[in-house]
């Protein structure tokens, strides 16, 4: 232990004797007081605007995570509002394999499913798990873009230490701490609840009917089915969670009001670093074409097929399920053999 400590107080000393021998009385190239003639005192509202970058990335991924907290983006306050990126809209589900109708009310699986879609065309999706291996999605051309302004965040925090402007500093902890406290609490609202009765090892098969005419048929196991359909995807905040969640948009609103305290050279950064991470967002949610919910991916396998008239996809569905039309009949696809009781929605 003597040793251990004597060759630490030696490294100690051999660090401290270079910085006084060859840092010290180096002068920055760059300092807080650089940049003169240019007033950015408003550059914190940047972080005020009411984008949906953060939200819909939030419906994308299913969830938040740790790294979550290093990117930051115009929104940082509307996070929680992620359970309305599907613009209301409930979607009228057939199941073709037991002639069930229903509507979906997973507003991510919704907002996933009006991105894919395109009037008159049916799209093809399936729903598999991914539990145990890693999602292919580490290695692509979105993440690259998200791990991108992940680092501009840590460059920035390292930036403002080295030219000693620490109001900039302060800002940018405090979008971080706003950043954490939902992510602590999108995560706690994101936890699996009620699913229906499990049906293991049973295939489902499922028509849903979305708005401007687009067509998603969605296949899988039904208990996968039912993880990105059924229930809830974000429960309703507690007390504690919504506490919480109100900190964090009153540290954004302080985070803005403090940045003009910022140097000039500070607010600049923290401006361009809001705007490009917004940009990159935007093409990270633009590119990313899977849907993780609750352990399972959803992804496109065919499509988008146009038809001329939806009666046309409808008779396809039909003779592909054996010419069972029951659910065809309550989603008011086709009509109800002459004679026969007529099915209201």
């Amino acid at each position: 232990m003597e040793y251990l400590q004597r060759a630490q107080e030696s490294i100690l000393y051999t660090l401290t004797a270079f910085y006084n021998d060859h840092l010290q009385h180096l002068e920055m190239p760059v300092n807080r007081n650089s940049i003169t003639g240019l007033s950015l005192d408003a550059a914190g509202l940047v972080a005020l605007a009411d984008l949906s970058g953060i939200s819909r990335r939030t419906a994308l991924t299913g969830t938040a995570s740790v790294p979550d907290i290093f990117f930051l983006a115009p929104g940082i306050h509307t996070q929680q509002s992620a359970s309305k990126v599907n613009d209301g809209e409930l979607p009228t589900t057939g199941a073709m394999t037991t002639g069930y109708v229903f509507r979906i009310e997973n507003q991510a699986t919704v907002h996933y499913l009006q991105n894919i879609g395109k009037p008159g065309s049916l799209v093809t999706v399936s729903v598999d798990p991914v539990a145990g291996r890693v999602p292919q999605e580490l290695f692509t051309f979105p993440s690259l873009l998200y791990g991108t302004g992940i680092a501009l965040t840590v460059a920035c925090l390292v930036f403002f230490v080295i030219v000693h402007d620490f109001w900039a500093l302060g800002v940018l902890l405090m979008l971080i701490t706003a950043r954490f406290l939902n992510m602590v609490v999108i995560k706690r609202r994101t936890q699996i609840g009620w699913k229906g009765a499990p049906e293991p090892d049973v295939h489902g098969d499922l028509l849903i009917l979305l708005s401007q005419d687009r067509w998603v048929r969605m296949q899988g196991l039904v208990d996968d089915l039912k993880a990105v359909t059924a229930g809830q995807w974000l429960r309703d905040e507690t007390t504690f969670e919504g506490f919480a969640s109100a900190s964090a948009t009153l540290l954004v609103y302080v985070a803005a009001a403090l940045a003009s305290n910022a140097s000039t050279l500070g607010s600049l950064c923290l401006a361009v670093l809001l705007l490009v991470s917004s940009a990159l967002l935007g093409l990270c949610n633009s590119l990313t074409r899977d849907l993780h919910m609750f352990g399972r991916r959803t992804h496109v396998i065919s499509g988008p097929k146009t038809y001329k008239r939806r009666l046309d996809m409808a008779n396809e569905l039909i003779r592909e399920n054996g010419g069972r039309n029951d659910w065809a009949i309550a989603m008011g696809l086709v009509l109800p053999p002459s004679g026969a009781s007529k099915v209201t929605l």
